[in-house]
């Protein structure tokens, strides 16, 4: 086999999280990586919601990132990164190039990838800075989020987010702006909104913390809308809420 062990010139370990919704492109990845120095793979994802919340709260340099996604797309969360690595696009899709590249990725491979091919991109991310995130977005970004609703995507900034409720397959997102409406399940928002921000207290219902203004042992007021609290939310709802009451005293 041919040796790329050392093509790489870095001098430090990058870390490496790779996310596609396909196993054997995970696999393809993965034993390309281990064919190079300085290039750890840390995590790979098959989950798109399980690839943001991670990337959101843990350090990586290379992020090797598909397109086309179940539930979240890979430019979804390119757009919804506080502050994005170094991104290699990789996808069996040429119509999502242009937009690619709006991002700044530093490649954009199409699949079936080969070896060689594969080095050439990670050769132009050794000619860039790696020593930091690239394209850090401003302070006021860090707490927002894209969802798509019909064929754009709208930013949501989250500490304006006032209550989500679950309209069968779509999100109501209630903020202080216009009501955001997107296709996804309850389920997977509530994996993907910051569990330190938000809570689930129904099974169609998930608020914002500091948005309570009251609550009785079966609802709770978030501005002017009351919200039921469902039976099997009820336990932690009310721990979440003595630790406030008891953080106010």
């Amino acid at each position: 086999m041919k040796s790329y062990a050392n093509q790489s010139t870095m001098s430090r370990t990058l870390r490496c999280v790779v996310v596609d919704d396909e196993p054997l492109a995970i696999e393809v990845i993965t034993s390309y990586l281990e064919q190079l120095d300085n290039m750890e793979l840390v995590m790979s994802f098959q989950n798109p919601i399980k690839a943001f919340e991670y990337i959101r709260n843990n350090h990586i340099d290379v992020l090797f990132m598909d397109i086309q996604m179940p539930k979240l797309t890979g430019l979804d969360i390119l757009r919804s990164i506080p502050s994005r690595p170094q991104v290699i696009i990789t996808t069996a899709y040429r119509d999502y190039a242009l937009e690619g590249f709006e991002l700044e990725v530093v490649d954009y491979l199409l699949k079936p990838i080969s070896l060689d091919r594969f080095i050439k991109a990670i050769s132009k991310l050794q000619n860039q800075d790696v020593s930091s995130p690239q394209n850090p977005l401003p302070k006021e970004a860090e707490d927002s989020m894209f969802f798509k609703v019909d064929k754009k995507m709208v930013k949501v900034v989250l500490s304006e987010i006032q209550y989500i409720e679950s309209q069968r397959d779509y999100l109501k997102i209630v903020h202080t702006g216009e009501d955001v409406i997107t296709k996804m399940g309850i389920g997977e928002a509530e994996d993907l909104f910051p569990n330190d921000k938000f809570i689930r207290v129904h099974r169609s219902f998930i608020i914002a913390k500091d948005k309570i203004t009251s609550f009785s042992q079966s609802e709770l007021e978030v501005g002017s809308m009351s919200i039921p609290v469902g039976r099997n939310h009820r336990a932690r709802v009310f721990e979440m809420l003595n630790i406030l009451t008891r953080n106010n005293r």
